[in-house]
This record gives structure tokens, C-alpha cells and sequence, in this order.
């Protein structure tokens, strides 16, 4: 079952019942070091550094489904205000957070 998710605080055309609380999926990816090569070059020459884009975009995904799958544990019918945030952990990897507030519509 897919979730409506929306960045907005309300669904148009429904009303929020009850808010669950929050829900989340985060994952924390390493860069690799043979991308990094890679990267540098790239970043030498100028452009998109597609090594990292792609490992970003996986990141995402993976925090996305993490949350949808804690908001459907909660028993939610949506989602409200989603946001992703990024953070360095260390050098060298950063954590990807999708959160959201999980409600039940009426």
C-alpha cells in the first residue's frame, strides 16, 4: 500500500483525524574510495560528479522507504510535512534522514 506523502501540512479535499507522531528512515553511507578517484578527477575537470549523485539518490531512496515503512508500523494513512535533511558523521560518510509526520486521515 502506498502512503500519500506530501510536504505541505494538510492533504487538499481530506482532514487529519489524529497525528501519530513522527516518523523516520535515515541510512548512513561511506564513500567508496575507488569513487573518489573517480570524483576527483571529475571535479578537476568540472561537472556533475555522477559517482556521487547516484550514491546520494540510493541514499535517499532508502531513507524514503525506511520512513514509509515506520509510518505504516504506526498505522498511518499519510504523511505530512516531509522533509530529507543530510548530515556529515564523519569524513568520508553522511547520513541521509527522510521524516514526516505520520497521521490517520478520517
Amino acid at each position: 500500500m502506498t502512503l500519500p506523502v506530501t510536504m505541505a501540512h494538510d492533504i487538499p479535499g481530506r482532514e487529519v483525524g489524529e497525528i501519530l507522531g513522527i516518523c523516520r528512515g535515515s541510512v548512513v553511507k561511506a564513500r567508496f574510495f575507488v569513487r573518489d578517484i573517480f570524483a576527483s578527477i571529475r571535479n578537476l575537470l568540472g561537472g556533475e560528479v555522477n559517482e556521487y549523485s547516484e550514491l546520494l539518490e540510493e541514499s535517499r531512496d532508502e531513507a524514503y522507504a525506511r520512513m514509509l515503512k515506520n509510518a505504516q508500523e504506526m498505522g498511518a494513512d499519510a504523511i505530512i510535512s516531509f522533509r530529507f535533511s543530510t548530515s556529515a558523521i564523519m569524513e568520508g560518510s553522511s547520513e541521509i534522514l527522510a521524516y514526516g509526520t505520520a497521521v490517520k486521515l478520517k
